[in-house]
Protein backbone atom coordinates (compact mmCIF):
# COMPACT_ATOMS: atom_id res chain seq x y z
CA UNK A 1 0.00 0.00 0.00
CA UNK A 2 1.62 3.29 -0.50
CA UNK A 3 1.47 6.51 1.24
CA UNK A 4 -1.52 8.19 -0.40
CA UNK A 5 -3.76 5.04 -0.43
CA UNK A 6 -2.80 4.52 3.41
CA UNK A 7 -3.84 8.13 4.02
CA UNK A 8 -7.16 8.12 1.82
CA UNK A 9 -8.24 4.69 3.56
CA UNK A 10 -7.26 5.17 7.39
CA UNK A 11 -7.68 8.80 7.61
CA UNK A 12 -9.84 10.42 5.14
CA UNK A 13 -12.64 8.88 6.86
CA UNK A 14 -16.15 10.54 7.55
CA UNK A 15 -14.87 9.60 11.43
CA UNK A 16 -12.35 12.19 11.64
CA UNK A 17 -14.07 14.44 8.53
CA UNK A 18 -16.57 16.02 11.46
CA UNK A 19 -18.05 19.11 9.34
CA UNK A 20 -16.85 22.47 10.72
CA UNK A 21 -17.57 25.74 9.09
CA UNK A 22 -14.24 26.91 10.02
CA UNK A 23 -12.64 24.85 7.88
CA UNK A 24 -12.80 25.94 4.44
CA UNK A 25 -9.95 23.33 3.10
CA UNK A 26 -8.79 19.93 4.47
CA UNK A 27 -6.88 16.99 3.67
CA UNK A 28 -6.68 17.26 0.13
CA UNK A 29 -4.58 20.25 -0.96
CA UNK A 30 -1.17 21.97 0.23
CA UNK A 31 -2.20 23.42 3.25
CA UNK A 32 -5.90 23.38 5.02
CA UNK A 33 -7.47 26.57 5.38
CA UNK A 34 -8.79 27.67 8.49
CA UNK A 35 -11.83 30.69 9.51
CA UNK A 36 -10.82 32.14 12.63
CA UNK A 37 -14.30 33.45 13.89
CA UNK A 38 -14.26 36.77 15.00
CA UNK A 39 -13.75 38.00 18.20
CA UNK A 40 -11.51 34.62 19.18
CA UNK A 41 -7.92 34.01 19.57
CA UNK A 42 -6.18 30.66 17.63
CA UNK A 43 -4.95 28.74 20.53
CA UNK A 44 -2.15 26.06 19.09
CA UNK A 45 -0.14 23.36 20.84
CA UNK A 46 1.58 20.35 19.37
CA UNK A 47 2.56 17.15 20.79
CA UNK A 48 5.16 14.29 19.60
CA UNK A 49 4.44 10.67 21.03
CA UNK A 50 7.17 8.06 19.98
CA UNK A 51 7.27 4.56 20.41
CA UNK A 52 9.21 2.86 23.61
CA UNK A 53 9.65 6.58 24.88
CA UNK A 54 5.83 8.06 25.58
CA UNK A 55 3.99 5.05 25.27
CA UNK A 56 4.07 1.41 25.03
CA UNK A 57 4.72 -0.28 21.32
CA UNK A 58 2.83 -3.39 22.89
CA UNK A 59 0.22 -1.19 23.46
CA UNK A 60 -3.51 -1.91 21.90
CA UNK A 61 -3.57 0.17 18.37
CA UNK A 62 -6.70 1.86 19.58
CA UNK A 63 -5.47 3.40 23.35
CA UNK A 64 -1.95 4.74 21.08
CA UNK A 65 -4.28 6.68 18.47
CA UNK A 66 -6.65 7.74 21.25
CA UNK A 67 -4.00 8.48 23.50
CA UNK A 68 -1.86 10.62 21.48
CA UNK A 69 -4.78 13.33 20.35
CA UNK A 70 -5.78 13.33 23.97
CA UNK A 71 -2.30 14.40 25.58
CA UNK A 72 -2.35 17.22 23.15
CA UNK A 73 -5.50 18.03 23.11
CA UNK A 74 -5.41 18.57 26.93
CA UNK A 75 -2.71 21.55 26.57
CA UNK A 76 -6.24 23.57 24.71
CA UNK A 77 -8.09 22.37 28.24
CA UNK A 78 -5.08 23.98 29.91
CA UNK A 79 -6.02 27.44 28.60
CA UNK A 80 -9.48 27.74 28.34
CA UNK A 81 -9.33 26.85 24.71
CA UNK A 82 -12.58 25.02 22.52
CA UNK A 83 -11.15 22.32 20.21
CA UNK A 84 -11.71 22.57 16.56
CA UNK A 85 -8.78 20.85 14.58
CA UNK A 86 -5.73 18.60 14.26
CA UNK A 87 -2.90 17.98 11.76
CA UNK A 88 -1.14 14.18 12.18
CA UNK A 89 2.53 13.63 11.07
CA UNK A 90 3.42 9.98 11.62
CA UNK A 91 6.25 7.75 11.32
CA UNK A 92 5.38 3.95 10.59
CA UNK A 93 8.08 0.86 10.47
CA UNK A 94 5.75 -0.72 8.14
CA UNK A 95 2.46 -0.96 7.01
CA UNK A 96 0.21 -3.08 9.45
CA UNK A 97 -3.25 -2.46 7.74
CA UNK A 98 -5.14 -4.45 11.24
CA UNK A 99 -2.97 -1.96 13.75
CA UNK A 100 -3.44 0.98 11.23
CA UNK A 101 -7.81 0.52 10.99
CA UNK A 102 -7.10 0.47 15.19
CA UNK A 103 -5.33 3.40 15.19
CA UNK A 104 -7.60 5.33 13.40
CA UNK A 105 -10.63 4.48 15.26
CA UNK A 106 -9.41 5.01 18.71
CA UNK A 107 -8.31 8.70 17.44
CA UNK A 108 -11.66 8.98 15.60
CA UNK A 109 -13.79 7.66 18.70
CA UNK A 110 -12.21 10.83 20.61
CA UNK A 111 -12.36 13.41 17.82
CA UNK A 112 -15.56 12.13 17.59
CA UNK A 113 -16.47 13.49 21.14
CA UNK A 114 -15.53 16.96 20.50
CA UNK A 115 -16.30 17.53 17.16
CA UNK A 116 -12.86 17.99 15.59
CA UNK A 117 -11.46 17.81 12.61
CA UNK A 118 -8.76 15.99 10.87
CA UNK A 119 -7.62 18.94 8.40
CA UNK A 120 -3.97 17.22 7.05
CA UNK A 121 -0.76 15.80 8.21
CA UNK A 122 2.06 13.65 6.71
CA UNK A 123 3.35 10.28 6.76
CA UNK A 124 6.92 8.95 6.21
CA UNK A 125 8.44 5.44 7.27
CA UNK A 126 10.85 4.80 9.78
CA UNK A 127 10.60 4.81 13.74
CA UNK A 128 6.73 4.83 15.30
CA UNK A 129 6.07 7.59 16.13
CA UNK A 130 3.51 10.76 15.49
CA UNK A 131 3.71 14.34 16.22
CA UNK A 132 -0.29 15.59 16.27
CA UNK A 133 -0.91 19.87 16.43
CA UNK A 134 -3.76 20.78 17.49
CA UNK A 135 -5.72 23.79 17.26
CA UNK A 136 -8.79 25.59 19.13
CA UNK A 137 -10.29 28.78 20.23
CA UNK A 138 -10.14 31.05 23.19
CA UNK A 139 -12.06 34.19 23.40
CA UNK A 140 -9.54 37.36 22.66
CA UNK A 141 -7.92 37.93 26.20
CA UNK A 142 -9.96 35.33 27.86
CA UNK A 143 -6.95 32.04 27.97
CA UNK A 144 -5.87 30.60 31.20
CA UNK A 145 -2.10 31.13 31.77
CA UNK A 146 0.44 29.56 34.09
CA UNK A 147 1.05 33.24 34.78
CA UNK A 148 -1.08 34.68 37.26
CA UNK A 149 -0.96 32.70 40.32
CA UNK A 150 -1.37 36.03 43.48
CA UNK A 151 -0.54 35.21 47.20
CA UNK A 152 -3.91 33.66 48.77
CA UNK A 153 -5.16 32.10 45.64
CA UNK A 154 -6.74 28.45 46.33
CA UNK A 155 -4.75 25.78 44.56
CA UNK A 156 -7.22 23.01 43.17
CA UNK A 157 -6.69 20.01 41.32
CA UNK A 158 -9.71 18.55 38.93
CA UNK A 159 -9.38 14.97 39.93
CA UNK A 160 -7.60 11.78 41.25
CA UNK A 161 -3.71 11.84 40.80
CA UNK A 162 -1.32 9.06 40.03
CA UNK A 163 -4.04 6.30 38.60
CA UNK A 164 -2.21 6.56 35.13
CA UNK A 165 1.16 6.09 36.33
CA UNK A 166 -0.41 2.72 38.58
CA UNK A 167 -1.57 1.76 35.14
CA UNK A 168 1.82 2.23 33.27
CA UNK A 169 3.47 0.29 36.42
CA UNK A 170 0.84 -2.58 35.42
CA UNK A 171 1.16 -2.68 31.96
CA UNK A 172 4.75 -2.87 32.08
CA UNK A 173 4.81 -5.72 34.05
CA UNK A 174 2.51 -7.69 31.95
CA UNK A 175 4.98 -6.98 28.91
CA UNK A 176 7.91 -7.74 31.42
CA UNK A 177 5.92 -10.93 32.46
CA UNK A 178 5.45 -11.96 28.37
CA UNK A 179 1.30 -11.25 28.64
CA UNK A 180 -1.02 -9.51 26.21
CA UNK A 181 -2.14 -5.97 27.30
CA UNK A 182 -5.95 -6.36 27.04
CA UNK A 183 -8.24 -4.26 25.21
CA UNK A 184 -10.50 -1.64 26.05
CA UNK A 185 -13.19 -3.92 25.22
CA UNK A 186 -11.74 -7.33 27.27
CA UNK A 187 -11.05 -4.92 30.14
CA UNK A 188 -14.33 -3.86 30.02
CA UNK A 189 -15.74 -7.73 30.78
CA UNK A 190 -13.97 -7.26 34.52
CA UNK A 191 -14.74 -3.13 34.70
CA UNK A 192 -14.97 -3.97 38.44
CA UNK A 193 -11.18 -4.67 39.15
CA UNK A 194 -8.98 -2.33 40.03
CA UNK A 195 -6.43 -3.03 37.46
CA UNK A 196 -8.61 -2.30 34.82
CA UNK A 197 -9.82 1.44 36.23
CA UNK A 198 -5.92 1.89 36.58
CA UNK A 199 -4.65 0.38 32.97
CA UNK A 200 -7.81 3.00 30.99
CA UNK A 201 -6.69 6.06 33.08
CA UNK A 202 -3.42 5.74 31.71
CA UNK A 203 -4.49 4.51 28.06
CA UNK A 204 -7.60 6.51 27.61
CA UNK A 205 -6.95 10.01 29.67
CA UNK A 206 -9.67 12.43 28.65
CA UNK A 207 -9.09 16.18 28.08
CA UNK A 208 -10.55 18.03 30.82
CA UNK A 209 -12.91 20.18 28.87
CA UNK A 210 -15.52 20.14 30.36
CA UNK A 211 -14.26 22.52 33.20
CA UNK A 212 -13.94 25.25 30.89
CA UNK A 213 -17.50 26.83 31.76
CA UNK A 214 -17.72 25.87 34.78
CA UNK A 215 -14.38 27.74 35.73
CA UNK A 216 -14.85 30.24 32.96
CA UNK A 217 -13.15 33.77 34.01
CA UNK A 218 -12.35 32.85 37.64
CA UNK A 219 -9.26 31.37 37.37
CA UNK A 220 -5.98 32.94 37.42
CA UNK A 221 -3.44 30.42 36.36
CA UNK A 222 -3.85 26.92 35.18
CA UNK A 223 -1.69 24.01 33.73
CA UNK A 224 -2.30 20.03 33.10
CA UNK A 225 -0.83 17.26 34.60
CA UNK A 226 1.29 15.59 32.07
CA UNK A 227 4.88 15.22 34.03
CA UNK A 228 3.17 15.22 37.60
CA UNK A 229 1.65 17.41 40.21
CA UNK A 230 5.16 18.52 41.87
CA UNK A 231 6.57 19.48 38.69
CA UNK A 232 4.15 21.24 36.47
CA UNK A 233 2.72 22.75 39.94
CA UNK A 234 6.05 24.25 39.96
CA UNK A 235 6.66 25.63 36.50
CA UNK A 236 3.12 27.77 37.44
CA UNK A 237 4.61 28.64 40.77
CA UNK A 238 8.14 29.75 38.78
CA UNK A 239 5.94 31.92 35.73
CA UNK A 240 3.70 33.36 38.36
CA UNK A 241 6.50 34.55 40.58
CA UNK A 242 5.30 33.05 44.05
CA UNK A 243 5.11 29.60 46.21
CA UNK A 244 2.47 26.78 47.61
CA UNK A 245 1.65 25.40 51.26
CA UNK A 246 0.28 22.21 49.87
CA UNK A 247 -1.65 20.07 52.23
CA UNK A 248 -1.16 16.35 51.26
CA UNK A 249 -4.23 15.14 53.01
CA UNK A 250 -5.66 16.97 50.61
CA UNK A 251 -4.31 15.23 47.53
CA UNK A 252 -6.74 13.51 45.93
CA UNK A 253 -6.00 9.46 45.47
CA UNK A 254 -8.22 6.98 44.29
CA UNK A 255 -9.17 4.03 46.00
CA UNK A 256 -7.98 2.32 43.90
CA UNK A 257 -4.71 2.82 44.12
CA UNK A 258 -4.24 3.29 47.75
CA UNK A 259 -5.61 -0.17 47.81
CA UNK A 260 -3.65 -2.03 44.87
CA UNK A 261 -0.48 -0.43 45.29
CA UNK A 262 -0.74 1.16 49.17
CA UNK A 263 -0.25 4.70 50.54
CA UNK A 264 3.36 4.99 50.23
CA UNK A 265 3.42 3.95 46.54
CA UNK A 266 -0.36 6.33 46.04
CA UNK A 267 1.24 9.20 47.44
CA UNK A 268 4.41 9.16 45.17
CA UNK A 269 2.60 8.22 42.41
CA UNK A 270 0.25 11.27 42.84
CA UNK A 271 2.90 13.71 43.10
CA UNK A 272 5.32 12.26 40.36
CA UNK A 273 3.46 10.05 38.33
CA UNK A 274 2.46 12.33 35.53
CA UNK A 275 0.00 10.92 32.53
CA UNK A 276 -3.19 12.15 34.44
CA UNK A 277 -3.56 15.09 32.57
CA UNK A 278 -6.03 16.53 35.30
CA UNK A 279 -5.66 20.27 35.76
CA UNK A 280 -3.93 22.56 38.42
CA UNK A 281 -5.56 25.72 38.76
CA UNK A 282 -5.74 28.85 40.66
CA UNK A 283 -8.81 31.14 42.34
CA UNK A 284 -8.85 34.12 44.53
CA UNK A 285 -10.36 33.59 47.75
CA UNK A 286 -13.21 35.54 47.33
CA UNK A 287 -14.42 33.36 44.20
CA UNK A 288 -13.79 29.61 45.97
CA UNK A 289 -17.41 29.37 46.90
CA UNK A 290 -18.87 30.91 43.31
CA UNK A 291 -16.72 28.15 41.92
CA UNK A 292 -17.56 25.34 43.50
CA UNK A 293 -20.89 25.91 43.71
CA UNK A 294 -20.77 25.67 39.51
CA UNK A 295 -18.76 22.74 39.53
CA UNK A 296 -21.37 20.89 41.73
CA UNK A 297 -24.26 22.46 39.92
CA UNK A 298 -22.48 20.43 36.69
CA UNK A 299 -21.85 17.06 38.74
CA UNK A 300 -18.27 18.23 38.77
CA UNK A 301 -15.43 17.27 41.94
CA UNK A 302 -12.86 19.94 42.23
CA UNK A 303 -10.29 19.19 45.02
CA UNK A 304 -8.56 22.49 47.40
CA UNK A 305 -4.96 20.88 47.89
CA UNK A 306 -3.28 24.09 49.31
CA UNK A 307 -2.96 27.82 49.37
CA UNK A 308 -0.23 30.29 47.26
CA UNK A 309 2.44 32.16 49.27
CA UNK A 310 4.38 35.15 48.69
CA UNK A 311 7.31 32.78 49.35
CA UNK A 312 9.33 31.07 46.22
CA UNK A 313 8.65 27.67 47.63
CA UNK A 314 6.81 24.59 47.91
CA UNK A 315 5.63 23.74 52.06
CA UNK A 316 4.03 20.79 53.39
CA UNK A 317 5.91 18.01 50.60
CA UNK A 318 9.60 19.00 51.91
CA UNK A 319 9.79 15.01 52.21
CA UNK A 320 9.71 14.79 48.26
CA UNK A 321 11.29 15.61 45.25
CA UNK A 322 9.78 16.63 41.79
CA UNK A 323 10.88 13.70 39.50
CA UNK A 324 8.81 14.34 36.39
CA UNK A 325 8.96 13.39 32.75
CA UNK A 326 12.38 14.58 31.37
CA UNK A 327 13.26 13.40 27.76
CA UNK A 328 16.59 14.20 28.14
CA UNK A 329 17.42 12.68 31.51
CA UNK A 330 16.82 8.93 29.97
CA UNK A 331 13.52 8.84 31.39
CA UNK A 332 11.34 6.66 29.14
CA UNK A 333 7.74 4.03 29.54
Amino acid sequence: MGEFDLIRRYFCIPELQTSRRDVCIGIGDDCALIAVPQGKQLAVSIDTSTAGVHFLPEAPAHSIGWRALAVSLSDLAAMGAHPAWFTLAMSLPDVNELWLAEFSKGMADLAQNYGITLVGGDTTRGQLSMSIQVQGYVAQGAAWRRKGAKPGDIIYVSGSLGDAAAGLSIAQKRVADGQLLPSKAERLDNAQSYEARLLDAYFYPVPRFDLISVLSSRVNSAIDISDGLLADLGHMLNASGVGARIDRSRIPISTELSDYFGPEFALNAALNGGDDYQLCFTVSPQRRLEVEVSAEKSGLSLYPIGVITAEKEIRGLEAFTASGFDHFKGCSV
